[in-house]
């Protein structure tokens, strides 16, 4: 009796692995505190930037007319 259900453990054991690749996950990956915050910082640069270029460009444009 012993015999057979260690069989049966291990290639349930096998099944389950082979299962639990087949059938991935849709949570997102996992985003470290720091490297959040480093993004958000990153983000509020590029923002900036931008809102920095359309004033350039509205007052370039001002200069013209």
């Amino acid at each position: 009796m012993n015999r057979k259900k260690k069989i049966n453990q291990i290639l349930k054991k096998k099944i389950k692995k082979q299962n639990s690749k087949l059938h991935t996950s849709n949570k997102p990956k996992y985003i470290s505190k720091a490297d959040r915050e480093k993004a958000a910082q990153d983000a509020a640069q590029l923002t900036e930037t931008e809102q920095g270029c359309v004033e350039t460009e509205q007052t370039s444009s001002e200069v013209e007319k």
